[in-house]
């Protein structure tokens, strides 16, 4: 039997010494507290119980107790017991194991079940001594950190104007069988490391993981998975099922592992953080660890009247059944933790925030002006390297692109995709829209005195169609999701070119290609910072599936045979990559959009120079920026007839233009960095594409 002490209120969670463990969490209203004690991730039972006294064991809030001999490896959790001074207490009986708040590792039951009826609870824990609280529940792992040979290893620090971000997931990058990784490691993050070279060759420069925090892979309607990742439970632990095996601490490890290796080839790994909601879901949802220690504190709560009776709510402005109190005291405090740990311990190098602007509503849900939590983020000192990416809307209709909060804070500009995706596809009137778009969105950016790279720029997302699905599909086809076709986007800003879905037709397929390359180079090209997805590069498809967060198979893994039938693609988008990596504006750093803009002359033209057309009727637009040392000219015709461009005259000094991109042409011609030389006063740019020159001194 292990001894025990009072143990310290501080650090929260487990901490590990030679001699043993100190255990402490947070729980205001219960008036006791037991520590349990598993001996492995499928225990029914615990094999100790540590009830901790309230005279010695508590210290204001905090519980703490410290056990000897316990080491890296042992599963445990925590019980509230005794009456709870709140009146939403649980009978005795039907009080979950809770996994701790501050915990490093999880472990998930093999016979984990998210549905079990309170009913059927209640009997077996009164009928058997099987506790299927216990069975079923998530149990934290102590862990070592110290352990780890970083070997030298840090996060990168690349400056965003010089980032080029890749959206992937962890599992969906390798699981498929035609990967040509082994079995145990397809869909892991050791199965990462292996297509790296995939990575190194198309040309980004950091990667941005979709959720990897332990969630619930059981969140789903319907009996499919949360394959997506948006239902955390613990916001310290690394995602279990992407470790190659149930061994307690693989999965910290690997991820190291994983992290280690990418910065060994200068790829930065970016979080997709959800701090807005947890998988504990609304009033009918399980409870896991925060409801069942102070539910007040960490969510926020709305009360109804129903019937002449108070009925208990949870505010859902994430759209996820409940809402995170990110601006309660111990709700900041540990989400602020939680990023300390990802990059002092984990060594990341930012993180996106899911749904960021609801981390600006108080404790009664309404937006502020100067959010706490959103304050110590910007300002903390151990977070003044990282990267902070928000997402800055909520699913309550709050939308603060171009207004979030802070002077460090890039955004995911949905703007830019909107307009982009409509100009491409042909609408009218959005060529003025465009140019705004191409220059960083200063209508949207240029009050603030803010970088270029203030724009986050995307085409597509984990949200929404693939670029290959944007070209190919005019509606959504989200029937395998088993909800009628009622989820997802229905403005999609789409067409199929022709046909809706797959087809053998030559030239309907001619134009998909060419409609994929100019909203990629329109994407890359522009000023501030580019986010592709995953697959986009070789066209991957999800089938017409436009919301794919519940399907764990081939339609939303990455398709590695098409590396080789879609190599016209990747060149072209690695082409496109390199090109941008070279251009002399993106080495300045510090500087706002209107210093990098103001030093090149930027003039806009129609078909005829300095004409441009900005009227509701316009399809195309074309620009020249000129530096003193390079001329820049681009041309981009969505209409759906040939047009003739005029073309400006180079200085004197310069040597005479070269065409470096049409995306009309077949492949090698239609990107070649070494230009071919180009010297009419007219250029033919023909349907739906796109054209670059240059000139240089």
């Amino acid at each position: 039997m292990q001894h025990t002490a009072h143990g310290s209120p501080f650090p929260l969670g487990a901490t590990l010494d030679e001699h043993g463990v100190n255990f402490a969490i947070y729980s205001k209203l219960s008036a006791g507290m037991d520590l349990l004690f598993f001996d492995h991730p499928d225990a029914e039972q615990p094999s100790r119980i540590i009830p901790l006294d309230p005279r010695t064991n508590r210290t204001f809030h905090y519980w703490h107790v410290y056990v000897e001999g316990i080491k890296a490896g042992q599963h445990y959790g925590f019980r509230v017991t005794g009456e709870k001074t709140d009146d939403r207490a649980q009978s005795l009986e039907m009080r979950p194991t809770l996994i701790d708040p501050y915990g490093i590792a999880v472990s998930i039951a093999s016979n984990y079940e998210r549905e079990i009826p309170e009913t059927q609870l209640y009997t077996k824990a009164k009928s058997t001594r099987s506790d299927p609280h216990c069975r079923a529940a998530f149990k934290s792992i102590v862990a070592d950190l110290t352990q780890y040979d970083w070997e030298g290893d840090e996060p990168l620090r690349r400056p965003f104007s010089q980032t080029i971000i890749y959206e992937m997931h962890v599992k969906g990058l390798t699981q498929n069988p035609n990967s040509g990784i082994s079995d145990d490691r397809r869909g892991t993050y050791l199965g990462v490391i292996e297509k790296i070279p995939h990575l190194k060759e198309l040309g980004i420069t950091a990667v941005e993981l979709l959720p990897v925090f332990q969630f619930d892979p059981q969140d789903a309607p319907f009996g499919l998975c949360n394959y997506w990742g948006y239902s955390p439970i613990s916001f310290f632990a690394p995602h279990a099922e992407y470790a190659t095996d149930r061994q307690p601490l693989t999965a910290l490890n690997e991820f190291r592992d994983m992290v280690k290796a990418l910065h060994r080839e200068g790829i930065e790994v970016i979080l997709d953080v959800v701090y807005n909601h947890t998988a504990e879901g609304g009033v009918d949802g399980p409870t896991f660890c925060y409801k069942g220690l102070q539910n007040e504190a960490y969510y926020l709560l709305e009360t109804s009247d129903c019937n002449n009776n108070s009925v208990l709510e949870y505010s859902n402005f994430s759209g996820c059944g409940n809402t995170f109190n990110a601006n309660h005291a111990i709700v900041r405090r540990m989400i602020l933790d939680s990023l300390r740990f990802w990059v002092q311990e984990m060594h990341v190098d930012g993180f996106r925030f899911d749904l960021a602007s609801i981390l600006s509503r108080d404790t009664d849900g309404v937006p502020q002006s100067n959010p706490p939590i959103l304050w110590d983020i910007e300002t903390d000192p151990i977070l003044s390297g990282t990267k902070l990416i928000a997402e800055a809307w909520d699913a309550a209709g709050l939308y603060q692109v171009g207004h979030f909060f802070g002077d460090r804070w890039k955004e995911w500009n949905g703007r830019f995709r909107d307009d982009v995706r409509a100009f491409v596809k042909g609408d009218r009137g959005f060529a003025g829209e465009l140019a705004q778009r191409f220059l960083a969105s200063p209508d949207i950016y240029g009050h603030r005195n803010r970088e270029p790279e203030q724009s986050i720029n995307f085409i597509t997302s984990h949200d929404g169609f693939t670029l290959n699905d944007l070209v190919s599909y005019n509606v959504k086809h989200n029937l395998a999701n088993r909800e009628k076709n009622r989820d997802g986007h229905n403005e999609n800003l789409s067409w199929n070119c022709g046909h809706e879905g797959a087809t053998d037709d030559p030239a309907i397929l001619r134009l998909r290609r060419q409609q994929a390359k100019n909203l990629m180079m329109i994407n890359v090209l522009s000023f501030g910072v580019p986010m592709l997805w995953m697959g986009d590069e070789v066209l991957r498809s999800q089938n017409g599936n436009n919301n794919a967060y519940c399907q764990d198979n081939q339609s939303n893994w990455f398709d590695w045979d098409q590396v080789e039938t879609n190599t016209e693609m990747f060149r072209f988008v690695s082409q496109l990559i390199k090109f941008r990596s070279e251009l002399p504006q993106r080495n300045h750093q510090n500087l706002t959009l209107a210093e990098i803009l103001s030093p090149a002359k930027i003039r806009w033209h129609g078909s005829k120079l300095g004409q441009p057309d900005w009227t509701e009727s316009s399809h195309s637009v074309a620009l020249t920026i000129e530096t003193p040392t390079k001329w820049y000219h681009l041309i981009f015709n969505a209409y759906w007839e040939k047009i003739d461009f005029e073309i400006p005259s180079l200085p004197a000094s310069f040597k005479r233009w070269k065409r470096i991109i049409d995306t009309s042409l077949d492949s090698p011609q239609d990107i070649q960095l070494e230009g071919f030389p180009f010297t009419q006063n007219l250029y033919p740019v023909a349907p739906r594409s796109s054209v670059l020159l240059t000139g240089h001194s």
